[in-house]
């Protein structure tokens, strides 16, 4: 049995590419940028036992990549889960749509963890 104790929520764009991938990538990196988790420094086995779920939604799934996006996550066992979601903005005439990403980030960690220590 594992506990979230905290959950980063984020989007991302792409202004002229079209780039899911893209849009996606950033809407994490924008949800790493007000996540800090300091006590994960208080002791290795924190490291080791944290459960990351990072869910971005974006309106073509299929054109993201999962482990792109794992790999901008710094600890943790990361499981990424991609849905249909964020928005395709419709363009105005001669413009392109502009594509929009949202992800959440949530970290977990077990009840009774025998790999550290409470402080």
């Amino acid at each position: 049995m594992s506990r979230r104790f905290i959950i980063e929520m984020g989007s991302g764009s792409d202004l002229h590419g079209q780039d899911h991938g893209k849009a996606a990538l950033r809407a994490v990196k924008s949800t790493l940028q007000g996540a800090s988790l300091g006590v994960l420094g208080l002791d290795p086995g924190l490291r080791d036992a944290l459960h990351v779920k990072v869910t971005v939604g974006v309106q073509n799934p299929d054109a993201v990549d999962r482990a792109a996006i794992a790999a901008c996550l710094p600890v943790g066992q990361v499981e990424v889960i991609i849905v249909t979601g964020g928005l395709d903005v419709t363009p105005q005439p001669g413009g392109e749509p502009i594509v929009v990403a949202s992800a959440a980030i949530e970290a977990f960690l077990p009840d009774n963890p025998g790999g550290y220590r409470a402080v």
